[in-house]
């Protein structure tokens, strides 16, 4: 049914007074435009059958009394948002909901202070994961409606909600039956627990050196898991800790694979598992890996100011061994800086950002010339690719792309991660909708690492702009690549 839904009633003298002039004379509430049923204080029911037709709809489990509005209201609605950067935006948004501060704030998963902050432009612009979550809590169908004139995508830009479905992978199920496994008898014998930690080093390897590292890590990993988590139930001290440590790398590379591909509850039982051996196995090392997965995942579900807690944590643990510590942990201290660089960028922080990366810095030129880490990657060339996205998190698209310029991909051991400096590149040129050079960075990347492409929302989403909005005369070569990424054009 065409039109903006409302609540079916006439408002109090407080409520009236909150509303858009233009609404007022019939002082009805509004929701968005995606259907979402608006919410406010005042709850007298009075009905007014001129204005349209009324329909029940469940919401929430609920069902409510709404009547659609003129669809002239919608645009009235959308032209209240016309020129309004991304904070005012979301600030107008949930007020139509009758939502305060603090609910909304509550419903996304951060605090109402970072809301606060957002709305009125201390911070910049909320990254996708967490303008996807205000889209959804306030019931707004398109995420661009919320992207106000400081993100720069273009008053024509669509982004759908529907577009940040998973992106499903054929090797997930198995991989959860793994994961899911009551494994209530063990197989008779010894476990080979050097060996196992071997297989897992070569997983490792196989993620970052192939093309399709997805697809051939998700052959091997349901039964590295299930092997690993034997190791643990029938293995004793020593060995005992040594398996537990094999099983935190393993669930690692575990939630690597699967993000993006899985739903979110599998992905936070794996990182949950991955803390849980790490406190089995006792290690410090262990512990701070296991801490930069999960802050991982707490970051790409929005919770940054865990994320970036966490990690600093778990740098504590590990800044007093650095003098006398192995590489590795020297390592894994870097990349827990680079961790809290990027989440620090993506909430905003361009001070902190900074600190961190630079820490990071000092950190890879301690290293051992041409060293990376095994699976953190983590290393001089590592910190470069770092610095090009969190140019591109702050906004600062010129600066990302001169970084970028500075580094020559053939000195990233990674295949994955080369492909993400291209991906991040395209980024970079997509922000200033350069939609030709952003699509030409694609291209170049597909052939490095197919998956990193093809299962990074951005790049899908970049793909799918450079169809829309790229114009004749990339128009064929959008469609191919598009049709590449398996996207509808």
């Amino acid at each position: 049914m065409d039109g903006v839904p409302m609540t079916d009633g006439r408002l109090c003298s407080a409520c009236r007074d909150r509303l858009p002039g233009w609404m007022r004379q019939d002082a009805h509430a509004l929701s968005s435009r995606s259907g979402t049923i608006s919410r406010l204080p005042c709850e007298r029911v009075s009905p007014a059958p001129s204005l349209g037709v009324v329909e029940t709809q469940e919401v929430r489990g609920l069902c409510v009394k709404v009547r659609r509005a003129p669809r002239q209201w919608a645009a009235h609605m959308v032209d209240d948002l016309a020129g309004k950067p991304t904070g005012e935006r979301i600030k107008i948004l949930r007020e139509r909901k009758g939502l305060s501060r603090p609910t909304l704030a509550g419903l996304v998963g951060m605090s109402a202070s970072w809301l606060k902050d957002v709305e009125r432009g201390r911070l910049l612009p909320p990254r996708l994961p967490n303008l996807v979550k205000l889209a959804e809590a306030l019931g707004v169908g398109d995420v661009a409606l919320l992207a106000g004139t400081d993100m720069h995508i273009g008053d024509a830009a669509s982004i759908p909600m529907a577009s940040f479905a998973r992106i499903p992978h054929e090797a997930v199920p198995a991989i959860r039956d793994a994961i899911r496994a009551p494994l209530l008898t063990v197989p008779a014998g010894p476990v080979d627990v050097p060996a196992l930690a071997s297989r897992t080093a070569h997983a490792w390897r196989l993620w970052h050196g192939s093309v399709k590292h997805r697809t051939d890590v998700g052959r091997v990993l349901p039964a590295l898991i299930r092997e690993a988590r034997f190791a643990v139930r029938v293995t004793e001290v020593d060995d005992h800790r040594d398996a537990n440590a094999v099983l935190a790398d393993v669930y690692a590379l575990a939630q690597h694979e699967i993000v993006w591909a899985s739903e979110a509850e599998l992905i936070w039982v794996v990182a949950d598992r991955s803390m849980s051996a790490a406190h089995d196995a006792d290690r410090p090392v262990t512990l701070a890996g296991a801490a930069w997965t999960l802050a991982i995942v707490q970051r790409s579900m929005g919770d940054l100011d865990g994320a970036i807690e966490l990690v600093s944590k778990a740098a504590g643990i590990l800044r007093p061994r650095l003098e006398d510590g192995p590489v590795e942990l020297q390592a894994m201290y870097g990349a827990l800086q680079l961790h809290a660089a990027t989440t620090s960028a993506r909430a905003g922080r361009e001070g902190d950002a900074l600190r961190y990366l630079e820490e990071g810095q000092a950190t890879a030129e301690r290293l051992p010339s041409g060293y990376h880490h095994p699976w953190t990657q983590f290393g001089t060339s590592n910190v470069a690719v770092h610095s090009v996205s969190i140019g591109a998190d702050l906004s600062k698209s010129s600066a990302a792309r001169d970084r970028a310029q500075q580094i020559d991909p053939d000195t990233i051991p990674s295949r994955e991660r080369r492909a993400r400096l291209m991906v991040e590149t395209a980024r970079s040129y997509h922000q200033r909708r350069d939609y030709s050079a952003a699509l030409d960075w694609l291209e170049r990347a597909y052939p490095v690492c197919h998956d990193s492409v093809h299962y990074s929302p951005q790049a899908r989403q970049m793909a799918s702009d450079a169809v829309d909005y790229g114009g004749p005369m990339i128009d064929r070569r959008a469609r191919v690549f598009a049709r590449m990424l398996d996207l509808p054009v």
